[in-house]
Order: structure tokens, then C-alpha cells, then sequence
């Protein structure tokens, strides 16, 4: 909310791709842990589905899959998506979900940079990955290592994996 205004200012809008591949009849996920100095000593809660910002207008698939490419190095499958729905971060970003079958080489990520002032109030300005690793993982560790409000794309796949509710695509 706008201190001075008391307009509410509107909030920022993500869009995401969360991967998944079968391995001898289990389910994996691709997740992606922040890049630069501020992520590097976070874990649990911390990573992410590969994500970014949409103005109104744009597609929400279309931006999951740019981001999907621009944070892993490498373009988002071009099977159909399931639609896995928002959920609202506590930052009160909210984050449209789509997950899509496919596989990547996790050690292989090359992720676009940021540039940030590090250390703080140096005056120097520093490039940083947006993502510094993925990992494939079981849904129950990409629960507990996602950003909470994140957790619930991973419940809502396999929901539509198991076969409780068809796909959105």
C-alpha cells in the first residue's frame, strides 16, 4: 500500500514453469535456487519454480516459457501445459503455474545475470546468475525446498498426476 497516496499499488504478476519427468515409476521435479549473494546461504524455503514477471496484456504461458529458457539456458518443452493455477507469495507477488513433462540436464543450467551493488554501499556493481543450480527432486523435498506458497504447484501436479482432476491445457 502507497504510504502517502493510500492507493493500493498493484501487485507484480509471475509466471512459471515447473518440469517434471517419470524415473522407474517415480515422480521428479525440476526446481531452481536463487542466484547472488543474498540466496547463497538459504535453503529450505528458498528455491523456486523457474519464473518472471508479466505486465497485464501478456500471456502467462508465454512468459513461463521465456523465463523457463532465460533462467535454464535451455527452452521449455513444446508439449501442451497443465494449468496448475496462482498462488499468492507473502511478498503478495502472485505467481501463475504451469508444469510441463520433459528433461533437462540440472548440472548443464546456464541462467541469464543481474547486476546488483555488492557488497552493499560499495559503489561496486557486480553480475550475478538468477539461478545458480537446479535439481530434479522428489515432490516431498520440493516441498519443503520451495518457497512455501510454491509448495502447492508441486500438491496440484500431482493431483493431476494421480489422476484426481484432468489436465488444463
Amino acid at each position: 500500500m502507497a504510504a502517502q497516496t493510500g492507493k493500493r499499488q498493484p501487485n507484480k504478476r509471475s509466471a512459471g514453469l515447473l518440469l517434471y519427468r517419470r524415473r522407474a515409476g517415480m515422480t521428479e521435479v525440476l526446481i531452481a535456487h536463487p542466484g547472488g549473494p543474498l540466496w547463497a546461504r538459504k535453503d529450505d524455503g528458498a528455491w523456486s519454480i523457474p519464473k518472471g514477471l508479466y505486465e497485464a496484456g501478456e500471456d502467462a504461458e508465454a512468459t513461463a516459457r521465456r523465463e523457463f529458457a532465460e533462467e535454464l539456458g535451455s527452452p521449455a518443452p513444446h508439449d501442451p501445459v497443465v494449468e496448475l493455477g496462482d498462488v499468492r507469495l507473502a511478498s503478495g507477488k502472485v505467481v501463475t503455474g504451469f508444469a510441463a513433462e520433459g528433461d533437462l540436464d540440472a548440472a548443464g543450467v546456464v541462467s541469464n545475470t543481474f547486476e546488483m551493488q555488492w557488497p552493499p554501499r560499495s559503489g561496486r556493481m557486480q553480475e550475478f546468475p538468477e539461478i545458480d543450480r537446479a535439481e530434479w527432486v522428489s515432490p516431498d523435498v520440493a516441498r519443503v525446498k520451495l518457497n512455501p506458497a510454491q509448495a502447492a504447484f508441486v500438491d496440484r501436479l500431482m493431483e493431476v498426476l494421480d489422476g484426481d482432476r484432468p489436465p488444463q491445457t
